[in-house]
């Protein structure tokens, strides 16, 4: 892959002045060889597996950065999704796999490592249910282990015992870290249609359709498009696109050139391009400034999910003509803790948790980040659950819901998480209950759409 100087000079002042970077190089490495009936070897394999293919990464991308100039923020590893190869291992083992995961990744210097995961969309094994089980105590015990629990599909439908019990599992997480505003919570996502090859955090694993290793690119650039759109004050939305599509071709261009000499460096395969607007607290790096910038006073307001709907289809149209192997997410993130501008607008009173959950109709992902009361039953969030997966089920897309009912918090109070995670304001949720709904289980059947044979 070529890269012409004038992209070269344009991918510069992306850098310096529009906070491009490269979020996140994510090397997925397959543990399915490392299942043994033998615990003790099983657990040796999985830590000597992970430190040796990823033993240089940290070094190789910290090179690849400071030679060409583009930031890489996050350096990460998904990995099988650990259920898969627990077998009759118990609870207690189960977390023992969580710490061996967080010491692998600081041996490594690695930020996160996700895959402490369970694909019980349809149905649960009793690995299933043992890793789920061991969710709330792996994810207080650990700093950078991430888990996922995918608990609907469009071809499946959605296991509401498995969402009963996410609801569950959110509640005990908060509570095991409560003196840190429920932060487990925020390394644990519960998935609709989750795909293979996501390199962003909480949600990466490594998928069973992926090969022994690759590496997967996830880039960002909020402040690159918000830029491009102050220079167009008076373009229509026609036109509003076409910006859009042309700023993410060039962050596309820019992130594979990246990922490409990193995995050549590393001696594994190049995987996808990640194209996710994902915010960050910085100035001016905010998804929802740039919906402000197309006209809205305040993100929140009518027209917001049209807005969101033009951007986030112009920067799937840049992305897949930038490159054959976009994958992923590729899109819009809105997470409201990451984000300046949603936090704004849910302190003004712009912006509700109904509207955001109208809005993951046409974003990337789906409710992230959010904050609530730390008394919210886990019978509702297990119903936010439900909603979210419904939304992905129909729309044939994936839907997430990361959220943290933190203890001993109330509506407008301010959490702040720190780093990445940033801050965020408490939001409320509907007072009446969903608790006779959630408490029929079962399983909400696949819709016609799934009949495409």
């Amino acid at each position: 892959m070529s890269i012409t100087y004038n992209e070269m000079m344009g991918t510069i002042r992306m850098v310096q002045l529009e906070n491009l970077d490269i979020r996140t190089v994510t090397m997925g490495i397959s543990l399915k060889n490392c299942a043994d009936s033998d615990f003790s070897k099983m657990n040796q394999r999985i830590y000597n597996k992970i430190t040796t293919h990823a033993q240089h990464l940290k070094k190789t991308a910290e090179e690849v950065e400071k030679e060409y100039g583009i930031p890489i923020i996050n350096k990460r590893i998904s990995i099988t999704p650990i259920a898969e190869i627990l077998g009759d291992a118990t609870k207690e083992q189960a977390i023992e796999i969580a710490k061996t995961l967080d010491n692998a990744a600081k041996e490594l210097g690695i930020d996160f490592i996700g895959g402490f995961s369970a694909l019980v969309h349809k149905g649960m094994t009793k690995a299933d249910q043992t890793l789920i089980e061991a969710i709330p105590e792996s994810l207080s015990v650990t700093e950078r282990v991430c888990a996922s629990v995918s608990i609907g599909t469009t071809k499946s439908g959605i296991n509401m015992d498995a969402v009963r019990k996410m609801g569950e599992v959110i509640k005990e997480a908060a509570e095991r870290t409560k003196n840190q505003n429920g932060l487990a919570c925020a390394k644990l996502v519960v998935f609709c249609n989750p795909v293979e090859d996501n390199p962003f955090m909480a949600g990466a694993f490594h998928g069973t359709g992926e090969g022994e290793v690759v590496l997967n690119v996830g880039v960002s650039g909020p402040g690159v498009v918000l830029n491009a759109l102050k220079r167009h004050p008076e373009a229509d939305l026609g036109e509003v696109s076409e910006v859009i599509k042309k700023t993410a071709f060039k962050i596309t261009r820019a992130g594979e050139f990246i990922g490409r000499v990193v995995a050549k460096r590393l001696g594994v395969p190049f995987g996808i391009m990640d194209l996710s607007l994902a915010p960050t607290n910085a100035m001016n790096d905010s998804v929802a400034e740039i919906l402000e910038e197309m006209g809205l006073e305040r993100v929140g307001t009518h027209g917001t999910i049209a807005a969101l709907a033009l951007m986030n289809d112009a920067v799937k149209k840049g992305g897949t003509m930038a490159s054959s192997y976009v994958g992923g997410l590729s899109g819009a993130f809105i997470p409201v803790s990451e984000d300046n501008g949603m936090i704004r607008g849910v302190v003004d009173n712009a912006l509700s948790f109904s509207k955001l959950e109208a809005m993951t109709c046409v974003c990337s992902v789906g409710l992230d980040m959010i904050a609530v009361p730390g008394d919210v039953p886990a019978t509702t969030i297990s119903a936010i659950i439900a909603d979210e997966a419904a939304i992905g089920m129909i729309n044939k897309k994936t839907t997430a819901v990361r959220i943290i009912p933190v203890p001993g918090k109330s509506e407008g109070d301010m959490i702040e998480f720190g780093g990445l995670l940033g801050r965020a304001p408490v939001m409320a949720v509907n007072g009446y209950g969903s608790e006779k709904f959630i408490r029929r289980g079962g399983r909400i059947p696949a819709p016609i759409q799934a009949l495409t044979n």
